[in-house]
């Protein structure tokens, strides 16, 4: 994970100059934007972003940034073509509707503009090894909590009111939608991304020693997945009925 992060960090960093604007998706507290100003110089003029957690969006907006409250699933609230680099950072797979805000994300970014997300990968050895064990893989809503029976939970999946989850070594914040690399890749081409980058981190269970290099031949089935599309010049969007 610390490898995904930097090299994200590198992407969203390399894309800005004095005249950038950028949105984070899933701000948070703003803790990601600490990383990008430090090897960028990105000004807090330049910065904002959208959270679904009052708490942490307040905790944002009083060191200064721009962090308003608002839920993904429903799209990005932001005008069409405004950024010029939109990234979403542990995001996706916490996503009812990760289609969706793909699109929003197309739209939002100016034409030349940079997508950069980081997720994981459903399409792992682990996970086929959890299937074969008659484990659950960490894919979906969390099996014994009635949290999501509540509308104004559902797209929070986790809460201190969680029950323990039935498989103890089951994370308790569970993923809703987890996208395969292969699946994600040619979504985003879909969208109509002129260019999209892919790279895997994380082969388990190779020895970390041998990763590094493994990643490179195998990044189809890495734990982790982190990705790089750049909008074209041409505007127009192809409408892709996915909404999940």
């Amino acid at each position: 994970m610390k490898r995904a992060y930097a090299y994200s960090y590198q992407h969203i960093a390399s894309s800005i100059n004095s005249e950038s604007v950028v949105l984070d998706c899933g701000a948070g507290n703003g803790w990601v934007f600490d990383n990008i100003a430090r090897q960028s110089g990105l000004s807090i003029d330049q910065y904002s972003g959208i959270e679904w957690s009052e708490q942490q969006a307040i905790k944002g907006q009083a060191r200064g940034l721009d962090i308003k409250i608002g839920d993904l699933n429903l799209g990005v609230p932001r005008e069409d073509a405004s950024y010029s680099c939109v990234y979403a950072l542990s995001v996706l797979e916490h996503l009812l509707n990760p289609c969706r805000f793909l699109r929003h994300c197309y739209r939002v970014l100016k034409p030349g503009g940079q997508l950069v997300l980081l997720t994981p990968n459903i399409s792992t050895y682990f996970t086929a090894a959890l299937i074969l064990s008659g484990k659950m893989p960490s894919s979906g809503p969390h099996p014994d909590s009635n949290e999501l029976l509540k509308s104004e939970e559902v797209f929070k999946v986790s809460s201190e009111s969680l029950q323990p989850d039935a498989e103890s070594d089951t994370p308790v914040h569970r993923h809703l939608v987890v996208f395969s690399y292969r699946v994600l890749e040619q979504y985003l081409k879909v969208l109509g991304f002129s260019k999209v980058e892919g790279r895997g981190f994380g082969l388990y269970p190779f020895p970390r020693v041998l990763q590094p290099i493994l990643e490179r031949l195998d990044p189809w089935h890495c734990h982790q997945m982190v990705f790089v599309a750049t909008k074209g010049a041409a505007v127009a969007q192809q409408h892709v009925a996915c909404d999940i």
